[in-house]
């Protein structure tokens, strides 16, 4: 059973002792404010013994007392924003239960949790209420008793402030914040009392990815970009999960990414084995995610096509059917998918992906500027294309199906890759090839679902003859599919006249 979770929505505010707080009532939308409430907090908290997920800006706790007693993990989701998952307190003997144990193994891999810090705060609650009496926000004066067990132990007292939503508007949220400015209160240069226990800098995380220029070495465009697919990938591991809409097509969009950079760019790397090896991990989880995917397009797909049928032209239980066939599919490869986040072939390739960040084996040519580097790399990307179009259209449209198109939307969107990671170099002419070279891949992606979606069709139509169904209505949707990659494969050809010359030098 998946962990109850809620939006949390705050800001920290660092305070002297003797700082009174102002009032809160002229706040826009708050009629009336209530309290103070005073609550008496204890908590621990849980982390590797290398912090790894205090270096993700994740946090996990075992708290008692105040209104929410329990165990909470922390995800950050944006600005000013995390992702919270609950569960019951327990015995402390119970250790950390196994619904959020899942959520952070994406960071903690096999290794063991053990406590880090401990906090004890006493905690003065002011609640903001509107007219009609429902909450906007809480307004918490925080006096806090850190202390931190790793890396070492100290001990550290200090007093905060907390703005949290919890039915108002960041208007409100903003508007508090400029209100104890004015009292000179200032922003905590802390995401969170954990991280000001552990002593850890503001910045020191795991999301440092390098902010490359055109005149920096071209190691630091593939990098940059390398290191965002990977903080997207651990971004998506606990919502697929949770099999959270889109999350699965997400995480393997960011594998594909990462393989696609890899060849785009080898000549930067000087382990071609281990690059290579890299590669062919990354297609393996791409792989299983894949089939998860393949059956949500195909269901999502079916669905609206039988919907825009006219009743009389449905005959049987065609939709039933397409339900069950598929959503079976899709259970039986997302449980594939969550076995396989839990291996240690997955915990593999993430150390390596980390490895690869932390000490990249640069070739002699990842020194040299990107602007010279970078544009000749991404050339050899758009002749590939040209010559897998070429063959493409040695084929007359109308034979709807030949491999070649999948070739070519494979190279498309190779190119839209390396086009996304050489914006720093280029943004302009880096956008156009990549908004080119992704409408490409779309058409042909368009194409290729068709040829899918029809061999299931078949086998849907065959299957319904065997159950003394009628089999007209699957026949109906794979002409009609078939009539959709013979237009995908017309577009194809009309987009790709308009293709730019692919040059990042002008």
């Amino acid at each position: 059973m998946a962990a109850a979770h809620v939006t949390e929505i705050e800001r920290k505010f660092d305070v002297k002792d003797s700082v009174l707080l102002p009032p809160l009532q002229d706040l826009p939308g708050v009629d009336r404010v209530e309290g103070p409430v005073e609550h008496r907090l204890e908590a621990e908290y849980f982390d590797t013994e290398d912090l790894r997920l205090a270096a993700a800006q994740v946090t996990l706790r075992r708290r008692t007392g105040g209104e929410d007693a329990g165990w909470h993990l922390k995800l950050p989701s944006g600005p000013d924003e995390r992702t919270e998952f609950h569960e019951p307190l327990g015995e402390a003997s119970d250790g950390v239960p196994e619904p959020l144990l899942k959520l952070v193994r994406v960071h903690t891999r096999q290794r063991a949790l053990g406590p880090v810090a401990r906090l004890e705060t006493r905690r003065i609650v002011h609640r903001l209420l509107n007219k009609k009496g429902a909450v906007l926000a809480d307004v918490s004066d925080d006096q806090v008793q850190a202390e931190a067990l790793k890396p070492e132990q100290t001990v550290q007292h200090w007093r905060e402030w907390e703005i949290e939503l919890v039915k108002g508007s960041r208007k409100l949220l903003d508007a508090g914040q400029d209100l104890l400015a004015a009292a000179g209160v200032r922003p905590s240069a802390h995401r969170s009392k954990l991280a000001r226990a552990l002593g850890r800098d503001p910045q020191e995380t795991e999301d440092a990815a390098p902010q490359p220029k055109p005149k920096s070495p071209a190691a630091d465009v593939v990098l940059a970009y390398l290191w965002e697919q990977v903080r997207e990938l651990k971004a998506q591991d606990p919502l697929v999960r949770l099999d959270t809409s889109d999350a699965v097509h997400k995480m393997r969009v960011a594998t594909r990414r990462m393989r696609s950079l890899l060849a785009t760019y080898r000549k930067l790397l000087k382990d071609a084995e281990a690059v290579n090896s890299l590669r062919s991990e990354l297609k393996w989880l791409a792989g299983v995610l894949g089939e998860a995917r393949d059956a949500e397009v195909m269901h999502a797909r079916l669905k609206d096509m039988i919907a825009e049928e006219p009743g009389e032209l449905v005959m049987g239980p065609v939709l039933r059917r397409v339900d069950l066939e598929l959503g079976a599919d899709y259970q039986k490869a997302h449980t594939k998918v969550l076995e396989s986040l839990d291996g240690r072939r997955y915990f593999r390739l993430l150390d390596a992906l980390e490895s690869l960040l932390a000490a990249p084996p640069l070739a002699p040519l990842a020194s040299k500027p990107a602007r010279k580097v970078i544009p000749r790399l991404i050339q050899r990307d758009v002749k590939r294309l040209r010559t897998a179009v070429l063959e493409a259209t040695r084929h007359p449209a109308g034979t709807g199906d030949h491999p070649a198109l999948h070739e070519a939307r494979k190279d498309g969107k190779r190119l839209r890759y390396a086009a996304e990671a050489a914006t720093p170099v280029n943004p302009k002419s880096a956008g156009q090839l990549a908004d080119a070279a992704h409408r490409v891949q779309k058409v042909l992606g368009d194409h290729q679902d068709s040829v899918v979606t029809r061999d299931l069709l078949r086998r849907l139509g065959a299957e319904a003859f065997v159950q003394g169904e009628n089999g007209f209505s699957y026949g109906r949707l794979h002409a009609l599919e078939q009539s959709i990659a013979l237009e995908s494969e017309a577009r194809f050809h009309r987009e790709w006249k308009k293709f730019p010359s692919g040059s990042l030098t002008k």
